[in-house]
């Protein structure tokens, strides 16, 4: 499959089909709140980000998948204003973006990877005192920082001072500073990171809250069930390009009748994962430390011979057969796992 082609319709089309009315379409756009064209970004020699384009809806979760080095970064950058593209054009709530644009950028609320909080402050006078930064009214700030505060479940922890918070907390209270100002678009840049199963989940809840405020959400996320789970509509990245785009389901249907095999091998994987690409049935193949995952049409016929490959190469510990997700899709168009 050529991936340079394969991005779904629901990107946004360079002209307006005939039967598509044209009222309909500028309905479309003016429900966006986010819409970037052709956008690119080079370091020296390296294109970062090479001519991507997608837009995120009001109350919508859009996912941006890809391995390190995929360009996320860089276009989270540029979304928010901190760095400008070389070319291509992005509009926050239909005002161009661009680093000195304030209009645009007071439009969105940015949690990024690392906590921005004052951990002498209580978890109540860290939102009272970014919401002043906002300029937001004393009372209207006093209803708004418990509204935010029952969105990220941190009511009844809100007097204590931040830096007594579990890593889960002060990234659960590092989002409703990002919400404060009733954003339009709010950029989470991995939020889950580092933190345990409890307080994930906490933080996935809070964003799933979210579309109730009609705002539309960035979400970039090394997990691909946390895509799954929270996405409208998801897009996969590799080496600056956007290459595949559509809903989770979309995205999933591609594969056809494709199925994957993961296998835990102790031996060189490096020559088991060189063997299998050999085999007929096998459509893609990678390998990740002494994991190795194989793409087939037929898993139930392909897996004796699957396994007898890898054994040539090491002893085989375990094997699954999953159902094809999103990570499934993600082999087959970057072969690569997204946590690589």
């Amino acid at each position: 499959m050529n991936v340079e082609t394969s991005v779904l319709p629901e990107s946004v089309p360079e002209s307006v089909p005939e039967s598509v009315p044209e009222s309909v379409v500028e309905s479309q756009a003016a429900d966006d709140v986010l819409r970037c064209t052709d956008l690119r970004r080079s370091f020296g020699k390296v294109k970062a980000v090479d001519g991507v384009s997608f837009r995120i809806r009001s109350g919508e979760t859009y996912g941006l998948l890809g391995p390190n080095g995929a360009g996320k970064t860089t276009i989270i950058s540029m979304v928010s204003g901190v760095l400008e593209a070389d070319s291509g054009s992005m509009e926050v709530d239909g005002v161009e973006m661009h680093p000195g644009a304030l209009a645009a950028k007071a439009a969105i609320g940015y949690v990024p990877q690392d906590v921005a909080l004052y951990p002498d402050l209580t978890g109540r006078e860290n939102l009272r005192f970014f919401a002043s930064l906002y300029r937001i009214g004393r009372r209207q700030a006093q209803d708004r920082v418990e509204e935010v505060l029952d969105i990220v479940g941190l009511t009844e922890r809100a007097g204590e001072r931040v830096e007594k918070y579990s890593g889960g907390m002060k990234r659960r209270l590092n989002i409703a500073v990002g919400l404060i100002h009733r954003p339009r678009l709010l950029v989470l840049d991995e939020p889950t990171v580092g933190v345990d199963p409890q307080s994930r989940n906490a933080i996935l809840s809070s964003v799933e809250r979210l579309s109730t405020e009609g705002m539309g959400v960035l979400y970039t996320t090394h997990y691909m069930e946390e895509a799954e789970r929270l996405c409208d509509r998801v897009a996969i990245m590799d080496l600056g390009r956007l290459i595949a785009e559509g809903t989770p389901r979309q995205l999933t249907a591609q594969l056809g009748d494709a199925e994957h095999i993961r296998l835990t091998l102790e031996g060189d994987p490096t020559r088991a994962v060189a063997a299998l690409r050999e085999l007929p049935p096998v459509t893609g193949v990678t390998g990740t430390g002494d994991m190795v995952d194989v793409l087939v049409p037929d898993a139930e016929s392909s897996l004796p011979q699957v396994i007898q490959v890898a054994a040539g190469h090491g002893t085989v510990r375990s094997v699954t057969v999953e159902e094809p997700d999103l990570e499934t899709v993600f082999l087959r168009l970057t072969g690569k796992r997204l946590r690589d």
